[in-house]
């Protein structure tokens, strides 16, 4: 995940009929200490940083642990957070250099020091978890401190280097606590951010209270937060008309969505573009039946973008046609330029060359109540197998099965929602296509590697677009991977919780210590 800072797209705020008065600033001071309570379908993987790489997990590390940077709502650039200062020695973007922050100290009460920083991102390198961040790291060769300092060595110039760091991967632990070699298995968190997790049950509930400890860019900690799970949208919807929550987000089902009216007078509702994208991906090894690159070829000139958003989403989502969604550097319509429209004639064409027998079988993989993942599936199945060209087993599975399976190349195709990192085209490069990337599709191509590699060398974004071009053609070419659709921000609370309109912007930040009584 996920999703993960810049606002890098128009934002439009639907508030009630209260107004944008001073409850979107200032907090309340009648709150008796009450509990905030926040629902979510999205799932954790893990409670270790070197686990998970993740939506849900990340929102739970944003609030509990720090990274050295971090991002504010509308930034452009990572602020300082568990560091003082940041900057690369040089002009060659090859060294990185972090003064750590005075006075951090972990649960223990023990202070936080460079060889903590060290430390975690050794361990990130060194467990190499499947659904771990360790790919989003390739470029960090070695960590040395001296005394409050930490050094970054990289193996090749990457200007987007700090943008990683102020991620769920920087995310820095108690060393005294964290096993160097593996995760972390119990249910506890020793991190430094601004709530301390008090308890937690796995797809259930989290339990998060204010570190009055904490000193960081967020400034000061917010309410008591209860944050609770669920399996599907449905769920949420039933828990949030109950008034179970004081906050819904991520995600209503899209009917639900689609209705909402600003005029209501019990809610408070935040809607924003984001660049928060879902993808179906393809395992491209030899002995796949997606092996072949005419099969794939002939699956996207099928995939109906429009009727799946207008749909199952029900206009709540836009289709998207290239691997870079709409407002990022670098975007494109790669996909629409090399299939720009639906022809079975075209398939059934590519089929014929490749000499397979038809239908192709093949299998389809979703995480089970994780959005609309079941009537996708249905929907694409439909659309593929009425061609009569494809025959397609569709199959749920629990969040952490299906990254397992996924990891372990057990899927044919398999459809993953991808939260931005940091704002830079870069988190949909070498992480989703590049060799070795976390979506574990076993393409791998020399060339998109290096445009992959060359983008990274430009501290000027801008100039690294012709790159990103490249690398989009030759996906679209190649498919190991088919964008679906960009996401919508929906944030629904209460009308007496504010700040909801910053809790998230479609990347793995929650700021749950934005969230106030009115």
């Amino acid at each position: 995940m996920r999703s993960v800072r810049m606002r890098i797209l128009a934002t439009l705020l639907v508030l009630a009929a209260v107004g944008v008065g001073g409850w979107q600033l200032l907090p309340s001071g009648q709150d008796d200490g009450r509990t905030i309570t926040v629902g979510t379908t999205d799932a954790v993987t893990s409670l270790d940083p070197a686990g998970a790489y993740d939506a849900g997990s990340w929102a739970l590390f944003s609030n509990v642990f720090q990274s050295l940077l971090t991002f504010e709502p509308g930034g452009v650039t990572p602020v300082p957070d568990a560091a003082q200062s940041c900057g690369f020695a040089g002009s060659d973007l090859s060294t990185y250099h972090c003064e750590l922050r005075e006075g951090l100290t972990f649960p223990s009460g023990r202070t936080m020091t460079a060889e903590d920083v060290k430390y975690s991102f050794d361990r990130v390198k060194r467990i190499k978890s499947d659904v771990g961040p360790a790919p989003l790291l390739d470029t960090l060769a070695s960590v040395s401190t001296s005394g409050r300092t930490v050094t970054f060595h990289l193996s090749s110039p990457d200007a987007t280097f700090p943008l990683k760091v102020a991620t769920g991967a920087g995310a820095i632990v108690d060393r005294e606590k964290y096993p160097a070699d593996a995760l972390r298995t119990d249910n506890a968190v020793d991190g430094t951010g601004p709530y301390t997790l008090t308890s937690y049950t796995k797809d259930d509930r989290a339990d998060l209270a204010p570190n009055r400890h904490y000193k960081g860019a967020a400034g000061a900690t917010g309410r008591q937060v209860e944050l609770h799970y669920y399996g599907d949208g449905a769920a949420l919807d039933k828990a949030w008309k109950a008034k179970q929550v004081d906050v819904a987000t991520r995600t209503l089902p899209p009917e639900v969505l689609a209705g909402l009216n600003a005029a209501d007078p019990d809610r408070r509702v935040s809607e924003a573009d984001s660049s928060e994208i879902r993808n179906l991906y393809f395992d491209t090894r030899k002995g796949s039946p997606l092996h072949d690159v005419r099969v794939r070829q002939a699956i996207a000139w099928l995939i109906d973008r429009e009727k799946l958003a207008a749909t199952v989403y029900k206009g709540t989502v836009d289709p998207l046609y290239s691997l870079i969604p709409t407002g990022i550097t670098g975007h494109t319509t790669s996909f629409f330029d090399t299939y720009p429209q639906l022809s079975t004639a075209k398939a059934r064409a590519l089929l014929t060359r490749a000499g397979v027998s038809l239908p192709v079988r093949f299998t389809y993989g979703y995480g089970a109540g994780r959005g609309s993942g079941a009537e996708e599936a249905a929907e694409i199945k439909r659309q593929l197998e009425a061609t009569g060209l494809f025959k397609v087993a569709v199959k749920g599975y629990e969040w952490t099965d299906f990254q397992k399976r996924w990891a372990s190349g057990k899927l044919d195709a398999y459809a993953v929602g991808w939260v931005a990192d940091f704002p830079d085209p870069d988190t949909y490069g070498g992480p989703l296509v590049g060799t070795g990337a976390t979506m574990n599709t076993g393409y791998s191509d020399k060339a998109v590697d290096q445009l992959i590699k060359d983008s990274q060398q430009y501290a000027d974004r801008s100039e690294a677009v012709k790159d990103f071009r490249s690398l989009q053609e030759a996906v679209a070419r190649d498919v190991p991977v088919i964008p679906l659709w960009q996401a919508k921000e929906y944030v629904v609370s209460s009308e007496e919780v504010g700040g909801g309109q910053y809790l998230s912007d479609g990347t793995g930040v929650f700021r749950l210590w934005n969230l106030t009584w009115i």
